[in-house]
């Protein structure tokens, strides 16, 4: 992309609607702009991004098993009667009638639909264990959207759900989901900590949810900090192995780590001090193991080895992908603005032509830039340097490749990596083959 041509309007001063960095740092960067309350549009770069992250997380999703389906935003009132959830979930759900006076609501969540689907069509316990998974736009309306799309009304989200015969398989999935979830956070290139967590209104009695430490988080968080310094993601985990996932659960769980609302003082006294981690966390996934809740309440079966009728045990596991976007840059920035880890970044790198107009700079940013358009920001403005830096740092591109009248006479590039800050020189083929290798 051409920054003269592109739909990327930056902003040198903050905005004064913005209260966390994240929300700066996303209208700054011309990553989205509001059009409503807690309602957002996404820029082109912003829906890189967030397309970036969205494939990262079916990627681990498929896997693991997952499978893929879409599931419209709409859901009739009828679904959430029969499991009893209609009246109970409360006003944040978008109720509203159709011309012809029918119920419907905006899905702030898909326990109800999926487990429908899966009773419209798997008869038999053969047919199981299913996973199913989709990401899709979800809306809660909540009372004080704030903080961008941290909090936002509508939202971006994978919801995987999963059928399977009995107790022991359902921990079983539940397991794979976790290792599928720290494997996932690790690509993205953030540290998410899984702590045990309240089942809320979706039910069940084993629930976590993971949280990327961040001085903004809305949560409280304590662990053991051998939940950091330990590897959890040893190839020597067999997902279709139950020994194996048990022994990777019961290593990963047995540290402490709790949010505030889950804080057990009498079990934290028992870490070791030196041990003792505290501080602010993001929620970004949560994981449910809720049992027959579903199947059970909208009467969902299927014929069992003995030829009787049995409800299926379920789970839930969601990972918020837009709030992901704003998590990542609250736990990834400094002054300067954003520093994207290199597998979600919008673009790879920024070629920025220090003398746009110079037939010497210009043929080496061209050269550079046809080399892989697709990820390259080409930012070739008629304007001074200190604002081509400026809007380089800002938008957090991983690597700055800086072409000047002198580098360019010599064949040269200057290369900034944007977390480090280091700068280095080198041929145009070394600097591109730099840059690529780390592809994510």
């Amino acid at each position: 992309m051409r920054l003269s041509r592109s739909f990327l309007p930056t902003l040198k001063e903050n905005p004064a609607e913005a209260q966390i960095t994240s929300h700066r740092l996303m209208l700054r960067a011309g990553l989205i702009r509001q059009t409503a309350a807690g309602i957002y549009a996404w820029l082109p770069a912003g829906l890189r991004v967030l397309r970036n992250i969205a494939d990262i997380v079916r990627e681990e999703q498929d896997a693991v098993g997952a499978q893929e389906l879409l599931m419209p935003t709409l859901q009739s009132a009828e679904l959430w009667k029969r499991s009893g959830r209609y009246d109970a979930y409360g006003p944040e759900m978008l109720r509203i009638r159709d011309r012809h006076e029918r119920d419907m609501l905006y899905g702030p969540t898909n326990e109800e639909m999926i487990t429908d689907l899966f009773g419209q069509i798997i008869k038999s316990y053969k047919e199981l264990p299913q996973v199913l998974y989709h990401i899709q736009w979800k809306f809660r309306d909540e009372v004080r959207p704030r903080f961008g799309v941290m909090r936002g009304r509508e939202f971006y989200m994978k919801d995987a759900y999963s059928f399977d015969l009995d107790h022991d398989s359902s921990v079983d999935t539940y397991r794979r989901m976790m290792l599928a979830y720290l494997r996932t956070f690790q690509r993205l290139g953030v540290r998410a900590i899984p702590m045990r967590a309240d089942t809320g209104p979706i039910g069940g009695e084993l629930s976590h949810e993971f949280l990327i430490l961040a001085p903004t988080g809305e949560s409280g968080v304590f662990f053991d900090s051998a939940l950091e310094e330990q590897d959890w993601l040893g190839e020597d985990v067999d997902i279709h192995d139950r020994g194996s996932l048990e022994k990777f659960f019961t290593g990963m769980t047995s540290f402490y780590a709790a949010t505030d609302e889950m804080h057990d003082a009498e079990a934290w006294a028992k870490v070791p001090a030196e041990r003792q981690r505290e501080g602010r966390g993001i929620e970004v996934g949560h994981i449910f193991n809720f049992g027959r809740k579903y199947t059970e309440s909208m009467d969902i079966t299927v014929s069992g080895p003995d030829g009787a009728p049995l409800y299926p045990e379920m789970g839930s596991y969601g990972i918020g992908v837009s709030r992901l976007v704003a998590a990542i840059i609250e736990a990834s920035h400094d002054e300067g603005g954003i520093i994207w880890p290199e597998t979600v970044a919008p673009f790879r790198a920024v070629i920025i032509n220090l003398k746009s107009g110079d037939s010497t700079c210009d043929a080496l940013c061209e050269k550079l830039y046809a080399a892989a358009p697709e990820h390259f920001l080409y930012d070739d403005r008629a304007e001074r340097a200190g604002a081509k830096f400026a809007d380089a740092d800002l938008m957090g591109h991983p690597w700055q490749l800086i072409v000047g009248p002198r580098g360019a006479k010599e064949g040269k590039v200057e290369i900034k990596n944007r977390r480090t800050g280091e700068r280095t020189e080198a041929t145009p083929e070394d600097a591109l083959a730099l840059v690529m290798k780390t592809q994510g």
